[in-house]
C-alpha cells in the first residue's frame, strides 16, 4: 500500500526510465496528473493519457529518456521567496540544471515560476 503515491509514481518514472522503456503505467491522482504536466511542458517526458480500466484507472505515460532523476521531497519544505538560492544548491546538480515542482497558493509550478512571480510554497519534487 503506497503513502505517498506521488513518490510511488516518480519512482516508477525513473525506474522505466533507466532500462529504457517506452512508457509506463501510473496510478492516477489530481497531483500526479498536474505533476506530469507539468514534466511534459518542460520536455521530461512525452504524452500521458488517462486510461479508464473499469477500476481506478491508470496514466499511460510516454517516456523520451530525458530524466536523469527524479524523487520526491520529503518531508514537503516550506521554502520562503527568498530561500529559492539555498534549495536548489541542496537538491539540484547545478544553477540551471532541473527543476523543483513546487505547492504555491496559486497552484503546482517549477520553481523558476514561482520566482518570477515572488512566491514561496512547499517543496513537492525535484527532477533533472
Amino acid at each position: 500500500m503506497a503513502n505517498d503515491p506521488l513518490a510511488d509514481a516518480l519512482n516508477t518514472i525513473k525506474t522505466h526510465e533507466r532500462f529504457a522503456k517506452p512508457s509506463c503505467s501510473i496510478k492516477p491522482s489530481k497531483l500526479i496528473r498536474e505533476t506530469l504536466k507539468i514534466l511534459q511542458r518542460k520536455g521530461y517526458i512525452g504524452d500521458f493519457e488517462f486510461v479508464d480500466d473499469g477500476l481506478s484507472g491508470y496514466f499511460k505515460v510516454q517516456l523520451l529518456g530525458r530524466i536523469n532523476e527524479c524523487g520526491a521531497v520529503k518531508p514537503r519544505f516550506a521554502v520562503k521567496k527568498s530561500e529559492w538560492g539555498e534549495w536548489e544548491s541542496k537538491y539540484l546538480p547545478g544553477i540551471g540544471f532541473g527543476i523543483f515542482i513546487v505547492s504555491t497558493p496559486q497552484g503546482l509550478m517549477t520553481n523558476e515560476e514561482a520566482k518570477e512571480k515572488g512566491l514561496g510554497g512547499r517543496l513537492i519534487a525535484y527532477i533533472y
